[in-house]
């Protein structure tokens, strides 16, 4: 996939349109693909940093990360979301390395915590994301919490 651009904004830097297109796949995603009615606009959209994927103006992949104390007492990352099209080419594995970095990065923290649903958990699973063993239903599609904490270098 080419001409793709990665963009990270807060809330208050979104044109109208790039916020459009982050909910329209949002709900394409989460609403109409997984059969899911729920809340989406829930509030957290303006004190998230939003990261995503497009190109020609439409999102690929995207998700919110959060400093410390906003959704959970660490750092954490949600509304992870590849879009059917975009989907088998790497972009969700680029969009969490983007979160994590961007986390890292903007908050100086490397604990981040995220609420995965169960069939992704080997996915994050590669990227350090550790089952902290709570599991439970969130619109009924299971989910576990998971932990993240960068595994420090130790000099020999």
């Amino acid at each position: 996939m080419s001409n793709i651009i990665w963009k990270i904004k807060t809330f208050d830097e979104f044109t109208v349109p790039e916020l459009y297109n982050v909910l329209k796949a949002r709900i394409d995603v989460f609403v109409v693909e997984q059969n899911c009615p729920y809340p989406d606009l829930d509030d957290y959209d303006q004190k998230a940093v939003h990261i995503w994927a497009e190109q020609n103006g439409e999102v690929l992949a995207n998700c919110r990360i959060f400093d410390k104390g906003i959704k959970y007492p660490e750092t954490s990352i949600g509304r992870v979301l590849t879009t059917e099209k975009a989907r088998g080419k790497n972009l969700g594995k680029q969009l969490i390395a983007y979160a994590i970095d961007t986390i890292e990065a903007r908050f100086r923290t490397d604990e981040i915590r995220i609420s995965a649903q169960d069939y992704l958990l080997k996915f994050y699973g590669e990227f350090g994301f550790e089952d902290t063993g709570k599991k439970y239903l969130e619109d009924d599609i299971p989910h576990t919490e998971m932990l993240y904490r960068k595994k420090q270098k130790r000099l020999s």
